[in-house]
């Protein structure tokens, strides 16, 4: 079985923008939960910052290229944590 490297990368980064998204609101003290709406949203933006700054942009090729765009998700989701809270 053979999987293309950057489909594979674009469906593991949209996983993890779900998932980062979510804990970002996970960890703020909202006693009625994270809207999913917003969620999602948070993690349509994720995917398209990480998408812009790994695959757009002049990135090295293969597993750096990958790399770059998950660093670029955890650097936005501690930023927005530590801006709104």
């Amino acid at each position: 079985m053979h999987f293309d490297f950057k489909k594979t990368s674009l469906l593991i980064l949209a996983v993890t923008s779900i998932v980062f998204s979510r804990l970002l609101f996970v960890f703020f003290n909202d006693p009625e939960g994270p809207n999913l709406l917003i969620v999602l949203v948070l993690a349509v933006i994720l995917y398209v910052l990480s998408f812009a700054a790994g695959y757009m942009f002049r990135a090295p090729t293969g597993s750096k290229r990958f790399l770059l765009a998950l660093f670029t998700q955890i650097f936005i989701v501690t930023g927005l944590y530590f801006a709104l809270n």
